[in-house]
Formats: C-alpha cells, structure tokens, sequence
C-alpha cells in the first residue's frame, strides 16, 4: 500500500524539496509513497484569494482564516478520509520517534503548514486536527517541520533503508541516544577507535554499545533517561505482579 502524504501549505514549490532525493526521492519514484502538495489559497472565497486577517482584539501580524483552513482540509480528507490531519505549530505537543512510528504504520497524512501568526484556533475545534511541535523553535512557517515530520515516516516504510534492521538501533527507537559510531583510519590525529570495536568479540561489542548509549543519554538528554528509568522500572514491576498473580 501507497503512504499518500498530503501537504496543505501556502507554497507547495516547496516540495518534495530534499524529499525528492536520497532514499525518500527513490522511494517516490518507485512509487512506495504519493505526494500531493494543495495550495491552502485555492481555497479562499474571494477574488483576490484571501487566506489571512488581522487578529481579533488587534496585535500585530496576520492569522490564517479558519473558513479557507477548513475547506482545505475538508478537500483533502475526501481524497484520503483515512488519514490523519497534522497541523505544525511550536504550540503542538512535541513529535516523538513513537509517533512517527504510529503514522508511518498507517496509510499516510495529511500536514498542514502554517504562517503569519499561525491558525485561527476554531480549525482545533472544527475539526480533528492534531497539533505537533518539532522543537521548542519558531521557524517562518510550517514547511521544514512538515519535512522533517514526512522524512521520518518515510524512512520507515518498508524497503525505503533497505535492511529491516537499519532502524531499529537509532537514537529513540529504544529510549535511549544511539551509541557513537567509528569506521577507518583507525587512528586520526593521534586518536583511535577504542579497542573493544576492533577486538571481534560481538558480545563485549554489543555490552559496550549498550553501555555508552545510556551513559551519553544519562548526560547529554536527562528527560530521556528518566523516561528510560520510568519505564523499565515500570515494566519490572508489572512482570513481577504477573508472576505473582499467577
């Protein structure tokens, strides 16, 4: 099945963009994911395609009209009505790699890209519209964080790396940051690749891997490893209640 990725923004010249390359532009080729990118202004109901107007109880900028939001989205859940509606906004709950795995699972999206000073708020009540964040960061509008959000589904989808494993081993996939990487020279400017990589012996490898990923998630990202602490504590605790019960 086709990943159909449908892209509600005010400059759709902006895509497929880097996704046209790469492994995410091959797999467009090959047909593994669709993408339609709708002008939001198609949808304005005046002769000069109005999209935006100034705030109610005044301020400056412009705010997105929820009337030409909702007839966009509107177009694009009748083309793909078993999709989810993401709308980019720093006011979202941040994106995780779980999400991202949630959606690239299913048969695809829909990313609506903001602008100005974003959306009138009636779009969250009208409709079934998600809102995600990609960093505490506020960019010119919703298109890079709609490729950010595509990329990490795409890459995803089935055959898109190539390996089934190519995956599974990356930062968040688990909880935790990835382990660093080394490959040749062995040494570089007096610096070298720590023994136990070069040594062949897979089960200390894989013990020291597992070692400096929670230890460079343990000082680099304390939220995650205090996630990672909750949850296996957690999950320690329900194994022990089910052997109990039984």
């Amino acid at each position: 099945m086709t990943f159909a990725a449908t892209v509600l923004t005010l400059y759709p010249e902006m895509f497929p963009g880097p996704l046209g390359v790469s492994l995410a532009g091959r797999a467009l080729r090959e047909g593994t994911w669709a993408l339609d990118a709708v002008q939001i202004r198609d949808f304005a109901i005046d002769k000069h395609r109005t999209v935006d107007d100034t705030p109610a109880g005044g301020g400056a900028g412009m705010v997105l009209r929820v009337d030409v939001l909702a007839a966009a989205v509107d177009h694009a859940l009748a083309a793909h009505p078993g999709c989810p509606v993401v709308a980019m906004t720093p006011r979202g709950k941040p994106l995780t790699q779980e999400r991202v795995r949630e959606l690239a699972a299913g048969p695809g999206v829909i990313v609506l890209c903001g602008r100005f000073e974003g959306f009138d708020e009636r779009i969250f009540a009208g409709r079934q519209v998600e809102e995600v964040s990609v960093g505490d960061i506020v960019l010119s509008g919703g298109e890079c964080a709609a490729l950010m959000l595509l990329d990490a589904c795409i890459r995803l989808l089935p055959g898109v790396m190539g390996a089934p494993s190519s995956g599974q081993e990356e930062s968040f996939e688990n909880g935790l940051l990835e382990y660093p990487h080394y490959t040749r020279p062995v040494e570089w400017e007096g610096r070298t690749i720590p023994e136990v990589l070069r040594s062949g012996d897979h089960a200390k490898i894989a013990e020291w891997r597992k070692r400096r990923s929670e230890d460079d998630t343990r000082s680099r990202r304390p939220d995650l490893w205090e996630r990672h602490v909750g949850a296996r504590v957690q999950s320690a605790s329900g194994a022990q209640r089910e052997v109990q019960d039984d």
